[in-house]
């Protein structure tokens, strides 16, 4: 899933770094405010093969890191300052630096306007596209790539977590399997075997139509 948004705001963005504690540092600006900006989102799924299904059921593994791309201008030759460009561009490329008090780069919060979102630098890309008559840059483009910065105790507090919490009575139709059932109650196919320990099933392949299942909540 991909984002695109594109903006003609006069405020100007700007990147704060976080210390070791999680206080905010001075605010890095922009030096020209992005023209669009591009955010990524995507789950990844597992394929479980099921025998006697002509495809394999899909299973929901993991969500993705949110991830935000765009491009910063750098221009110190259009306000005829002349200076070399770098001044600028080294603000940002220096958040890839590991820093000595948390041994890794700093955790940061991009701001424009209505989007705030937390993040680590993950990777740069400088291009430097015009330069004096003494050969230093005034002129650059950084194609930026930021991801989502969260931590375990937030992600635990946000993410719905349930299971079924009362014991249930299933109907054997044909071609049920207890791959499909657990699928289905549980949102897991490899959580068959609770199914067959309660109801003392040894092949968990073949059920006989018109059976009844009883299907156990789950533990935990």
């Amino acid at each position: 899933m991909a984002e695109l948004a594109t903006f003609s705001i006069l405020k100007k963005a700007f990147i704060i770094p976080y210390d070791a504690s999680g206080n905010p540092g001075i605010p890095i600006p922009v030096l020209f405010n992005p023209t669009e900006y591009s955010i990524d989102k995507s789950n990844q799924f597992s394929e479980i093969a099921i025998p006697g299904l002509e495809s394999p059921l899909i299973q929901f593994t993991r969500g993705n890191i949110k991830t935000l791309t765009m491009d910063l201008f750098f221009d110190t030759y259009t306000d005829q300052s002349g200076i070399d460009v770098r001044i600028y561009t080294s603000r940002i490329t220096d958040l890839l630096k590991i820093r000595s008090d948390t041994h890794a780069p700093p955790v940061c919060l991009f701001f424009w306007g209505g989007l705030s979102f937390k993040c680590v630098l993950q990777q740069v890309r400088q291009r430097f596209t015009m330069f004096n008559s003494f050969g230093i840059p005034v002129r650059a483009t950084l194609s930026v790539t930021f991801k989502e910065y969260t931590t375990v105790d937030i992600q635990v507090r946000t993410t719905p977590r349930s299971s079924p919490d009362q014991a249930k009575r299933w109907i054997v139709k044909q071609g049920d399997s207890l791959w499909l059932l657990a699928a289905q109650e549980y949102g897991d196919a490899a959580k068959w075997r609770p199914i067959a320990d309660e109801n003392k099933i040894e092949n968990p392949r073949f059920l006989e139509p018109g059976m009844e299942i009883l299907i156990p909540p789950l533990e935990g």
